[in-house]
């Protein structure tokens, strides 16, 4: 069973190292110096400088503004709560490049908010903050609303009693509790915003390049291997001591909690200042999610000549600018069968190293189970080039193959499908398949028969989320996505890479049509499972 996980790993690394080989190792001797150079230059140091600052500050901004929205989830009962918290997820499985395309459409060209106080947020770095927000938002809710949720309140009402004031309870009883899901919240998110390619590309342009979109433009652009290997490689390392941390930081979440249901802790809002609270978490929500969401969708309809399907139509037709050999909407149809197949082959892969993981304790589990999580990290620009010069001889010679792009979109689904199902499977009591085994069932059937129909919705979450994220990916389908089959990003980010405000306006429908099959996905998902476990995705 622990073949999967091996396989997965092997498969992962190995267009990771092809890059570094091509690049450190051009003429068959390494060339070790070149890190050293390449780190030395001043352009490369504020890339370097740039994408760790603009993590930190993405993810104070983030903690700040969603660790409120977190209380109000956990504490508080008010009408369309369970459809509020699935529309602030939504944001979580779309594409950064359509986050990129929804921010694009409030703070650029002619936008709602273009301009603040004299600042033009389309050419500040604001509108690549605001947009990690955006995207990470539901990360602290989730998680940390997930555990705060279920926090008895007993204990902050002992301390009361013991003459403790409001926020010295807080700070004494809540708040130690909270850490290590805060930690872990703002772990995820650091490393999300640290890697990030779509929102950047999107909105940064040429005045602001993070690691990834740097490794983008020197292999794409400048073709300077040795430059994209050295970022590869600093990139690996950082992520790698991310997850180290992230690792240790679970850890500490074991510790014993006195926890009750959800249902037990959350109330109405009582007084005036917690009505304002969820006032302004409702209106910080509003400006943060919906509104991005809602100009993208009204501009896709706002054609030349007043509010239309146009821009709808036009993506049937072919224009002559050479944007696409096929009409832009041929990409839905594409988009789709790939999301499919990375689907069935996540689902296949990702379901085999959990039940290998299940199986199997100690320290080489941990470090496999780390090694699943490093695609959500690691550059998918990386993973996308290397694929490309990695699978071009025989027996693997996939470039021209419609497999290449999902095998890539698996490689992200895969550590998804593992977290949603690893728990479920751990909780299943090891005596109910010993007893099949008792009673002569086979290893097969006493998997289909004890742990499938306990799994089976945890099944379905995870292919959702899975088919979510692979309809989304663009960092690696961006490089091998053939002009003739583009994917819904792919072609969003095209269009929006050419002037004329009719491949705007087809960017902005494309977009649309890309969110809303993203939301109906995650909207199903919310039907499906039960927020009763914990508050981790």
């Amino acid at each position: 069973m622990a073949l999967p996980v091996a396989f997965f790993g092997v498969f992962f690394a190995w267009p990771v190292a092809s890059i570094v080989e091509r690049g450190l190792r051009p003429d068959g001797s390494w060339r070790f110096g070149r890190i050293g150079e390449t780190l030395s230059r001043p352009d490369i140091l504020d890339v370097l400088g740039f994408t760790v600052w603009q993590a930190l500050a993405s993810t104070a901004l983030t903690l700040l503004l969603a660790l409120p929205g977190a209380y109000v989830f956990a504490r508080f009962d008010f009408p369309g709560k369970n459809v509020l918290r699935a529309v602030v997820t939504v944001p979580f499985v779309l594409p950064t490049v359509l986050v990129g395309t929804a921010f694009l459409a409030v703070v650029g060209r002619g936008g709602l908010t273009d301009e603040l106080w004299g600042l033009r947020l389309d050419t500040s770095v604001w509108a690549i903050l605001l947009a990690h927000v955006f995207f990470n938002y539901a990360v602290v809710v989730r998680t940390v609303g997930g555990l705060w949720s279920q926090l008895d309140p007993r204990q902050e009402e002992a301390a009361r009693v013991l003459g403790a004031s409001r926020w010295t309870a807080w700070r004494t009883v809540t708040l130690p509790a909270l850490v290590p899901a805060v930690s872990a919240a703002a772990l995820m998110v650091f490393l999300f915003t640290f890697t990030s390619f779509g929102v950047v590309q999107i909105l940064g342009g040429d005045a602001y390049s993070t690691l990834e979109a740097e490794i983008y433009r020197q292999t794409a652009r400048l073709l300077d291997l040795p430059t994209a290997a050295v970022l590869t490689l600093v990139q690996f390392v950082a992520v790698g001591a991310i997850l180290g941390v992230h690792a240790w930081t679970v850890r500490r979440r074991e510790t014993a909690l006195r926890l009750v249901a959800p249902e037990r802790t959350a109330r109405r809002p009582r007084g005036a200042g917690q009505w304002a609270l969820l006032a302004g978490v409702l209106l910080s929500v509003a400006l943060l999610i919906l509104l991005p969401l809602g100009v993208l969708v009204e501009r896709s309809f706002a054609g030349p000549g007043g509010y239309g399907l146009g821009y709808y139509r036009a993506l049937g037709s072919l224009d002559e600018s050479g944007t696409f050999l096929v009409p832009p909407l041929e990409a839905i149809g594409n988009s789709l069968r790939y999301a499919v197949a990375a689907t069935a082959i996540a689902v296949v892969i990702g379901g085999l190293a959990a039940a290998a993981l299940t199986r199997r304790a100690g320290r080489l589990v941990r470090g496999f189970d780390a090694l699943l999580m490093l695609p959500l990290g690691v550059s998918a620009v990386t993973v996308g080039f290397g694929f490309l010069i990695t699978l071009d001889e025989p027996p693997f010679d996939l470039r021209a193959s419609w497999i290449l792009v999902p095998l890539a979109q698996a490689l992200v689904g895969v550590p998804f499908v593992v977290r949603t199902m690893l728990p479920v499977l751990r909780a299943v009591d090891e005596r109910l398949r010993e007893a099949a085994a008792v009673l002569g069932a086979s290893p097969w059937r006493a998997w289909r028969e004890v742990d499938l129909p306990m799994v089976r919705r945890a099944l379905l979450i995870a292919a959702g989320f899975a088919f979510a994220v692979s309809l989304g990916e663009f960092g690696a389908t961006v490089f091998i996505a053939r002009p003739d089959s583009p994917t819904l990003p792919v072609a969003v980010a095209r269009l929006l890479g050419r002037p004329g405000e009719l491949n705007y306006g087809q960017a902005m429908a494309l977009s649309t049509i890309l969110m809303v099959v993203c939301a109906v996905s995650l909207l199903l998902l919310e039907r499906l499972r039960t927020d009763r476990t914990s508050g981790e995705f």
